[in-house]
């Protein structure tokens, strides 16, 4: 190649940059009209989130938080919820929000002590303009190896202390006549699938009590979003129960090749901004599992089967291999 040739090709590599650029354009401008939103819509607005100690409930805890809402960190772990609170002054300036992050230790299975945490919020903020019920807690069993205390406790921190919780906090709500109320469920509340019975009875009691809910407090102009994520590459799976109540400590290959939690944290507040009702956020093999679970339920209930055997050949091995 000689230089005539070099020189001539570097108007085209140009031409070509400049026409990628053109094309981000629409994407820029998207961004900064939704960014633009996010802070018109949150800014100031008093936000409490369950789980904030890790995982999905800490990135949805910098979400908010950088949009300028005033965030309240509950967990059980308050040294956790301390780490949370200086990464979140750390990363975000103060030019996004004036507001320090509020610490509150809250267990959701002492149910009798949720009216009084909300109270406590309430006697700071005056109110709670959103209420993220995102703390849980999973389950790695088949049915009839899982101790009924395992199922007790499941639905207890997913279904029941969400209720209390949430029953908590709307009486607030309804006297000012606006709030929203977040839960995160799961895909494994609209589609169950083997040794995690304890887990998606939890959710689907979740599904029908969001659904039940938000037709009867719309009057008040109060929302109720329900997400139902696919696997998040967080430690969920390490901290999920087996089936005589012990750490389950493994790291799921479908958890740890799941989306990243601040990703994830983002499309749910996009579908908030949205006024999104019921939201499926996943990869396509669980969006296909729970359409076929409709379409041709019998080639579902086959799948599953077939799954359920592999799992248990698989459990076998492992338990054979430590003896």
């Amino acid at each position: 190649m000689d230089k005539n040739q070099v020189t001539e090709s570097k108007p085209n590599a140009s031409f070509f940059t400049w026409l990628l650029k053109i094309l981000k354009l629409p994407l820029v401008i998207y961004k900064f009209l939704f960014y633009k939103e996010v802070r018109q819509s949150l800014s100031g607005k008093v936000v409490l989130i369950t789980g904030a100690s890790s995982g999905l409930g800490e990135a949805l805890c910098h979400v908010f938080y950088s949009a300028g809402a005033k965030v309240i960190l509950a967990a059980r772990r308050v040294e956790e919820l301390e780490r949370v609170k200086s990464d979140l002054l750390l990363t975000h300036s103060t030019t996004e929000t004036s507001h320090p992050p509020v610490i509150l230790k809250l267990d959701l299975t002492d149910l009798n002590e949720l009216p009084n945490k909300v109270k406590e919020v309430l006697d700071i903020f005056g109110h709670i303009d959103i209420l993220v019920n995102n703390g849980g807690i999973s389950v790695r069993s088949e049915a009839i190896k899982t101790k009924i205390d395992v199922d007790i406790k499941i639905m207890l921190t997913n279904y029941f202390g969400t209720v209390a919780l949430t029953k908590s906090v709307l009486p607030s709500m309804i006297e000012r006549k606006q709030g929203r109320i977040l839960c995160i469920s799961s895909v494994q509340g609209k589609i169950a699938i083997p040794h995690r019975a304890a887990y998606s009875a939890s959710k689907h009691a979740l599904q029908a009590f969001c659904d039940s809910l938000r037709a009867e407090v719309d009057e008040h102009n109060i929302k109720v979003t329900l997400i139902s994520p696919g696997y998040i590459s967080t430690n969920f799976s390490l901290n999920a129960l087996t089936g005589n109540g012990n750490l389950y400590g493994k790291m799921d290959a479908t958890t740890e090749h799941g989306t990243d939690p601040l990703v994830m944290a983002k499309d749910i507040l996009q579908a908030v901004l949205r006024d999104k009702k019921d939201v499926i956020i996943c990869s396509l093999a669980p969006k296909l599992a729970y359409w076929l679970r409709f379409i041709c339920p019998s080639l579902y209930f086959f799948i599953m089967s077939k799954r359920a055997r592999k799992l248990s050949k698989q459990n076998n091995s492992s338990f054979n291999k430590e003896d």
